[in-house]
């Protein structure tokens, strides 16, 4: 999984440049009997996002993240790009009560934007930190818009610097065309489950980096990112 992430992050900064933007990607590629395929990939690079730091907020500390999630479209997807991308930045604290904390994020990158978040539950049993938690996601390109719900739950557990976790999610994102002539108004709901196994390295007190991997039926991806929590 480390060299895999790895060759996928060198290749990913040298390509990124010059991708195509989801919009004219959609447009120009656009078929009906692939849009499932194309919505469940953007469900699942959404879901991947719930997972960036393995475990919770400690009241009343603070979480700030900026990740990127990138899945390997699917084979019976229309689109004409490799991968979907999205940087995200990331909010999260924790309520006073019941060990529930609150979490935000969006995104306004290669045609695509959107803002979402969640309420998240954490707790520590003896050595393993447990996770778990719902999230809304509303996203918008020039040729379609949706909405992404999803749940999910993680265990970890901390070894000195490092902090393994894995964790299971269920994606579902309903997708409306827009602005495409007779296409107009197609729709797509689908839903897909999850599977994610990462690390995060915390080198120094209040910053931690990590990266992760994701598998589904239908595909699968990658996570990395920075934070700083307090």
């Amino acid at each position: 999984m480390k060299k895999q992430l790895l060759a996928f992050l060198t290749v990913l900064a040298i390509a990124l440049p010059a991708c195509a933007d989801m919009n004219s990607d959609f447009r120009d590629h656009f078929t009906s009997t692939g849009l499932a395929a194309y919505n469940r990939d953007i469900a699942v690079l959404f879901g991947q996002a719930d997972f960036h730091t393995g475990e919770g907020v400690a009241f009343p500390g603070i979480d700030i993240g900026a990740i990127l999630t990138a899945v390997k479209t699917s084979n019976d997807s229309f689109t004409s790009m490799s991968y979907f991308y999205a940087p995200f930045i990331t909010a999260e604290t924790e309520l006073p009560i019941f060990n529930l904390g609150v979490a935000l994020r969006g995104t306004s990158y290669n045609g695509f934007t959107s803002f979402g978040g969640g309420i998240k539950w954490h707790e520590t049993v003896a050595i393993i930190n447990l996770a778990a938690g719902l999230y809304y996601d509303r996203y918008d390109t020039d040729y379609y818009d949706g909405n992404h719900y999803s749940a999910s739950a993680s265990a970890s557990t901390d070894l000195l610097i490092f902090t393994p976790y894995i964790g299971i999610g269920y994606d579902a994102s309903n997708l409306k065309v827009k602005n495409m002539g007779v296409a107009s108004g197609t729709k797509s709901d689908d839903d897909v489950v999850r599977y994610t196994a990462g690390v995060n390295v915390h080198p120094i007190p209040f910053i931690y980096m990590y990266g992760a991997y994701t598998y589904s039926k239908y595909n699968h991806g990658f996570q990395g990112g920075l934070g700083l929590s307090f």
